[in-house]
């Protein structure tokens, strides 16, 4: 259990034992604060704790569980919260696999489910689920337009075996090859592996013009440096999953130059003024730097900024149909996603419909380069 937990519990005692009723909407919140995603999960757990007390006019009560980077955490967590705690909302993980096994008993559940994380989900398998980051096909839109300014012709693949791993493959290889860019080599690893030397030789003696890199955190480091070090002289590109200061602080000099696909929150201040994002991206990085010291932003952190922006729209929708902790204010708060329009976040402009739970549109993401320890906006 998580410091924040418990001061929620403490606090929530406290209310009973004056007399006071408890918060109206429960958000019930899944991240890996420890095991591998943890670099993604913390982040995000801390902007959790600088939410508002109230939305719409509405109390709220959050619950933060850590899924320990673990598909069954996860669930354990999801069958809590939506059988004990009646929650109105989950929001998480950041972890695809933990998000993806969530998913399922949000579905059964008939509970709204926010990701923080691209899960890609069977046809008709995600009307209980919206997704905050933006979709691989979007964010590959931005690393293949990047490639073909930069003459690239053929890509080595280097990502985890995983759900993550499995939809950049998936999503990226047609629109690259559509592009004229072939996807010469492939080859995986498992998130908890320590080394990618075998992969890495073998991607390395096929020499392509430039190497896709699909990992998340600190976990990103580890196989470009070993690319590095077998001798990889060409271009090396990151997902959005690596677009965090983790990257650069396991992989040091070995990561300088790479590229990383990210969406606008954590480049606030290099946005251009007529970039839609500016003025929310600048709000969310001034509110987590001011609570956690100057370099911190992150992006997971902003998919959890983000996640009252929606509900702040979202909210006085469904609160005209229903009342929280019943069967139908979760219908209709899935139904205001739905319906409630065009959003402007910290992350892009989004406009979740019945047919599209993604929402972003193909130009949404921000090519940055690596550069001198710090992430640099591609012009």
């Amino acid at each position: 259990m998580t410091r924040f937990k418990k001061h929620i519990l403490v606090a929530a005692a406290a209310m009973l034992a004056a007399g006071t009723t408890l918060a109206d909407i429960t958000i019930g919140v899944i991240a890996p604060l420890t095991g591998p995603a943890s670099g993604l999960g913390i982040p995000a757990g801390n902007q959790v704790k600088l939410w508002p007390k109230q939305i719409a006019g509405e109390k709220i009560n959050v619950i933060l569980m850590d899924d320990a980077s673990d598909p069954t955490q996860g669930v354990t967590h999801a069958k809590r919260f939506v059988t004990n705690d009646k929650v109105d909302i989950i929001m998480g993980s950041v972890a695809t696999p933990v998000a993806a096994a969530i998913a399922q008993v949000a579905e059964e559940a008939v509970t709204p489910q926010v990701a923080w994380s691209p899960v890609a989900l069977p046809p008709g398998k995600d009307k209980w689920m919206f997704r905050l980051p933006q979709s691989n096909s979007v964010m590959g839109n931005a690393v293949i337009e990047h490639m073909k300014r930069q003459g690239i012709k053929s890509v080595g693949f280097l990502g985890y075996s995983d759900a993550y791993g499995e939809t950049w493959l998936n999503d990226f290889k047609p629109q690259a090859e559509k592009a004229g860019i072939k996807v010469v080599a492939v080859e995986r690893f498992a998130r908890a592996d320590t080394s990618v030397t075998g992969q890495a030789l073998k991607l390395v003696s096929a020499n392509p013009d430039a190497m896709l890199v699909v990992a998340s955190g600190s976990g990103a480091a580890m196989p470009q440096m070993a690319l590095v070090e077998r001798g990889y002289k060409g271009k090396i590109y990151q997902t959005h999953a690596a677009a965090t200061r983790d990257l650069m602080r396991v992989g040091g000099k070995q990561v300088e130059g790479g590229f990383v696909v990210s969406g606008p929150a954590v480049l606030a201040e290099q946005l251009p003024d007529a970039h839609p994002s500016k003025a929310e991206a600048i709000k969310f990085v001034q509110q987590y730097e001011k609570a956690y010291g100057p370099g911190s932003r992150n992006q997971f952190a902003g998919h959890a900024y983000d996640s009252i922006l929606i509900l702040e729209k979202a909210l006085p929708i469904a609160l005209q149909k229903a009342k929280p902790g019943t069967p139908e204010f979760r219908a209709a708060l899935r139904d205001a996603f739905e319906n409630m329009g065009r959003v402007v976040l910290a992350h892009g402009v989004l406009n979740w419909t019945a047919q599209d739970h993604w929402g972003y549109t193909a130009d949404t993401g921000v090519m940055m380069r690596v550069t001198g320890g710090e992430f640099k906006v591609e012009k």
